[in-house]
Order: C-alpha cells, then structure tokens, then sequence
C-alpha cells in the first residue's frame, strides 16, 4: 500500500512541475511584439487569449488604402472585400498551448470585410495543442512552415492556403473536421502518421511536388474530389475507416483507381 501511495506522489509531482515549467502568456503581449518588428519564439508556454494574426481591430480603426502595405485589401470577384495583414517577422511556438482562438482569418459581417494573415517569414506551430479554433483560411506561408506534432482539438481551416516552401504536417492530430480544400503546396509535404478522427477533406488541394499520407489514419470519410497530386503519393499504411471520394482526382495524370491499380 505504501509503494502504491508513493508511486502516485511522484506521479503527482512530476504533473505538477510539468505545469509549472510551462509559463503563461498574454496573447496581446506577443501582437504587441509583432507590431514593434521582433521576431516571436516562444517555447514550454501556455498562450492566453485571442491571438489575432489579423490585427482586425487596427485594420478597423484605419481602413487600408494603399496596396502592399502592412495591409492590403482587394477584391475577390464578388461583394467581399479582403483584407490581409503582412506577417513580417520569424514566428515560433514549439510545446505551447493555445487556450483561445488562433486565427488569421477573421469573416466580419458588421463590416463586409474578410479578414486575414499572410507569414512572410518563417511559421512554426510545432508540438502545440490548439484548444480553440485555429483558423488559417487564405494564408500564404511565403518561407517554411510547420505543424508537425500539433494537436488540434477544435474547428481547424488551410482552407486556400498557399505553402511556397517546406511544410510539415507530420505527427498531427486532428479532432474535429479539418479542410485543406483549395490548398496548394509548392514543396513536398508529410502527412505521415497523423490521425485525423473526423472527416478530412483535401478536395480541389493541390501537391505540386509530392505528398506522403504514410501511416496517415482517417477515422472518418476522406474527400479528394478534383485533387491533383504531382511527383511522389505515398500512402503506405494509409487507413480510411469509411468512404473515399477520389471523383476526378489526378495523381500524376491518372486517376486514383489507375493509380492505385497500376501500384500493385
């Protein structure tokens, strides 16, 4: 009994100074830093409060007029305006919790503006857990980018992003829907071991140099719809629980079927 109550007071110990050693951060202190030019890299923290890649509150404040600016705004084609904030420092979180909202695409409906954040340099969210939302709709990651390691527990978009250099979504853990419909990627990217335990979806999602789904578990549906995949499609050890929409995919201009048949 006493090695048994001794085992659980290490066991409780060792929880605790988990917790200690992981400090807290104000969200709005790192959008300060952002705004003052200095590079973010934050490791072992727990990030407290909205961070807002977007700076929404300032676009308001000063409607952008001048393109290529810290904003620029544009229009789409339609009724909707979108702005989008220049993200023009290194950022880096690795092992760091985000209690609220990440988000650097914000809809306003009061305004009728399209709020969103583009990286010029560097984003690296690696070994985080996103508790909230983590909205990444329209972002363009201009350097290398990575997720890797990353839990995502809430609503989760790279809806329309754009990756222009090395991206890593290896080791990741999704729990709600995650959509990378639109997406494109420049470079090669892992999907390797990750779990996504609600439906994926990779529809109209463009891999212009390889992707790897190896060891990749869906625990749900999994769209592909009009995906188009060119050079390496590793899926060894790709485990989807239910349907697969693969309508009018191109994997190296064939079709998924073909593929998959001509593989064998």
């Amino acid at each position: 009994m006493k090695s048994i109550i001794t085992l659980f007071t290490i066991s409780l110990l060792f929880i605790t100074s988990i917790s200690f050693a992981q400090k807290k951060i104000e969200a709005s202190n790192i959008m300060k830093d952002i705004k003052a030019g200095k590079n973010i890299s934050i490791k072992d923290a727990i990030i407290v409060g909205t961070l807002d890649f977007t700076f929404m509150d300032d676009a308001m404040d000063k409607p952008p007029r001048k393109k290529k600016s810290s904003w620029f705004n544009w229009n789409s084609g339609n009724s909707t305006n979108q702005i989008t904030k220049l993200i023009g420092v290194n950022i880096s979180f690795t092992n760091c919790t985000f209690k609220d909202d990440v988000l650097a695409y914000i809809p306003n409906e009061d305004s009728g503006y399209t709020f969103t954040a583009s990286f010029e340099e560097e984003a690296i969210f690696k070994n985080c857990n996103f508790e909230r939302k983590a909205m990444f709709k329209y972002s363009r990651f201009e350097r290398n980018a990575d997720f890797s390691e990353t839990t995502f527990r809430d609503d989760s978009t790279f809806k329309y992003a754009k990756f222009d250099k090395n991206i890593d979504f290896s080791n990741t853990l999704f729990h709600e829907i995650a959509t990378f419909k639109y997406a494109k990627y420049n470079k090669h990217v892992s999907f390797s071991n990750a779990t996504f335990k609600d439906s994926a979806t990779f529809k109209y999602t463009q891999f212009n140099n390889g992707v790897s789904f190896k060891n990749t578990k869906f625990e749900e549906d999994l769209n592909i719809k009009y995906m188009k995949v060119s050079g390496e499609f590793n899926i060894t050890n790709m485990n989807v629980a239910y349907e697969i929409d693969s309508k009018s995919t191109k994997i190296n201009g064939k079709s998924f079927n073909k593929y998959l048949i001509d593989e064998k």
